[in-house]
């Protein structure tokens, strides 16, 4: 589910969000581009997505910038659990650029039985976001194999998330990431690092992330 939510905004950007908002427009602007994908074929989801091993806590390690992610100055994360319906309950945390705690809570439905990887995910009080059901916006398009990182998207590909159970990934599974972003036709240079308390403190292209 769509891995954090903000229920609430500063009243300001930070200096450091506005400086990578800059850095990634200008590595888009030089990065070559991805291999081209028609705007009306939704991305394609993993073959399989066993739930109750998706369940659990993920750290957003990279994601493109939404205007929901903006008060958050460091880990972002989500957590997934059953809730007493059958449905996903959906707990986004980041801590602000003001040292506090910002959460939403919201609900995830399947919407593609067969493979279980395409969800609708609603959080009460956002627009159009406010209903249980609805159109599929969290596709899960890449899974490790060990459950140990997941690229997410929606149909549109607007958005884009990484995330990982860990706090860190080694060399080889970043470029698997980036080989995976290049699959589903985004361009990881507009994916930012997000910073993780025990992994990465830059705000970076992940293009040009070697580890």
């Amino acid at each position: 589910m769509t891995p954090i939510r903000t229920s609430r905004h500063s009243g300001c950007l930070a200096a450091g969000v506005a400086s990578a908002l800059i850095a990634i427009t200008t590595a888009a602007g030089t990065a070559v581009a991805g291999p081209a994908v028609s705007p009306i074929e939704a991305p394609a989801p993993v073959p399989y997505l066993d739930l109750d091993r998706y369940l659990g806590t993920w750290n957003q390690l990279a994601a493109v910038p939404q205007f929901f992610n903006l008060a958050c100055a460091r880990d972002t994360r989500a957590t997934y659990a059953l809730d007493p319906q059958g449905n996903i309950s959906v707990h986004n945390t980041c801590t602000t650029w003001v040292n506090s705690l910002n959460e939403i809570t919201g609900t995830a439905t399947v919407n593609d039985r067969t493979t279980g990887a395409q969800l609708h995910v609603s959080f009460p009080g956002v627009p159009t976001q406010d209903g249980l059901e609805g159109p599929t916006n969290y596709i899960v398009t890449a899974l490790d194999e060990a459950y140990s990182w997941a690229l997410v998207t929606d149909p549109s590909r607007t958005s884009g998330f990484v995330l990982a159970r860990d706090r860190v990934l080694d060399t080889a599974q970043w470029q698997q990431v980036r080989a995976a972003i290049d699959a589903v036709g985004q361009n990881s240079c507009l994916y930012l690092t997000s910073p993780t308390t025990g992994g990465r403190t830059d705000i970076a292209p992940l293009c040009a992330v070697t580890r």
